[in-house]
């Protein structure tokens, strides 16, 4: 029933149901992909896009299913659609629909953990920073060094505005495990 809730909030916009439900499903989906896959960098990149589309669809999302259920039938799709790419090597554009839904998605505001990374010791941090994937070093970097808001991160890396988002709240994630296990 928790679970229930935390969709029903993330229907409604609440980032902090989003971070939850991201993390909460996050090894369920992307282990999914790197069996399918067998590839790190694959899995990942399919992992943090069907949580965007999934993110952006998330008032479609019928609670008759398993949410994670739901996640996968995604992530198959966005698979498919990844190996078709791969084949035709043609970029497959978003449309300008998709682009305005997520850019009313973002909230380019600071949040606390925002804050809290920011007035985190310089150099410290910058070690850590260093030991993750270097797409999330960029978006880190890109969000707390340059100051960039995530439209503006969208439009440097050319990438959707609701990946650039997931993928800061997935490098922030694997930022605050690295600095606990420090």
């Amino acid at each position: 029933m928790e679970i229930i809730a935390y969709i029903e909030k993330a229907k409604k916009g609440d980032q902090i149901a989003f971070t939850y439900l991201l993390d909460h499903y996050w090894n369920e989906v992307y282990g999914f992909m790197l069996k399918r896959t067998e590839n790190e960098t694959d899995a990942e990149d399919i992992a943090i896009e069907t949580f965007s589309k999934a993110f952006d669809k998330i008032t479609m999302y019928n609670p008759e299913f398993q949410f994670n259920t739901w996640l996968i039938a995604i992530a198959k799709n966005v698979h498919i659609d990844l190996l078709r790419k791969k084949k035709s090597s043609l970029f497959v554009e978003i449309t300008d629909e998709e682009d305005h839904q997520a850019y009313n998605v973002a909230d380019s505001s600071p949040s606390a953990e925002d804050e809290l990374i920011t007035e985190q010791n310089l150099s410290q941090l910058l070690q850590f920073i260093k030991e993750l994937k270097p797409h999330y070093q960029e978006v880190i970097q890109l969000r707390y060094f340059q100051e960039m808001s995530y439209q503006e991160i969208s439009e440097q890396l050319n990438e959707p505005l609701s990946n650039v988002k997931i993928k800061l709240l997935r490098a922030k994630k694997l930022l605050a495990e690295i600095i606990k296990g420090q």
